[in-house]
Parts: C-alpha cells; sequence; structure tokens
C-alpha cells in the first residue's frame, strides 16, 4: 500500500473555495480503481492548514490518479488558491 500526505497552506480568504474544489477530487478519487481512502483533513491548530491524506493499493494505481483527468484539472486550482508551494510525501506501508 502506498499513502500519500499532501499538505497546502491555503489563503485564508480561500478557505471555502478549496473546500468546495477539494470535494470534487475527493468524491472521484474514491471512485478510481486501487484508492483506499482519500480524506481532506484540516489542522486543529491552524484553520489555513489542509492535508490530503490518501492510500492506495500500489503504484500503478498512484500513476493513474496522478494522469486522472479531475486530478490534473483541480490540483492547479487548489494550488492556485494556496499561500505557498504543496508538500507532498509518500510512504510506502511495512505493517
Amino acid at each position: 500500500m502506498i499513502k500519500i500526505i499532501a499538505k497546502l497552506i491555503v489563503a485564508e480568504n480561500k478557505i471555502e473555495d478549496f473546500k468546495a474544489a477539494a470535494q470534487n477530487l475527493i468524491q472521484k478519487s474514491r471512485e478510481e480503481e486501487g484508492n483506499v481512502f482519500y480524506t481532506l483533513n484540516v489542522s486543529t491548530t491552524d484553520p489555513c492548514l489542509m492535508v490530503f491524506v490518501e492510500c492506495w493499493k500500489d503504484e500503478a494505481a498512484v500513476a493513474s490518479h496522478n494522469s486522472a483527468e479531475h486530478f490534473t484539472s483541480i490540483l492547479p486550482q487548489l494550488v492556485d488558491m494556496c499561500t505557498e508551494n504543496p508538500v507532498i510525501e509518500l510512504y510506502e506501508e511495512i505493517l
């Protein structure tokens, strides 16, 4: 299993727009073959810090997701609402 943690700092005046755009991404991503889960989370101490937590069956599922139309069209919109570049980390489940 591959886990993805994507941290984004959203501009304060764009939080609601970000959540609305993310909802479409989340819904379509959850329907993809190989998706185990896909969630959006907000920091308990900073309302501008949003974190996607994803789990994919394997690297092929991640690659397919990264090239999916909904991902390639929505992600740039989300990044445009941020004050800095996202930090994206991939993890491989070991236990």
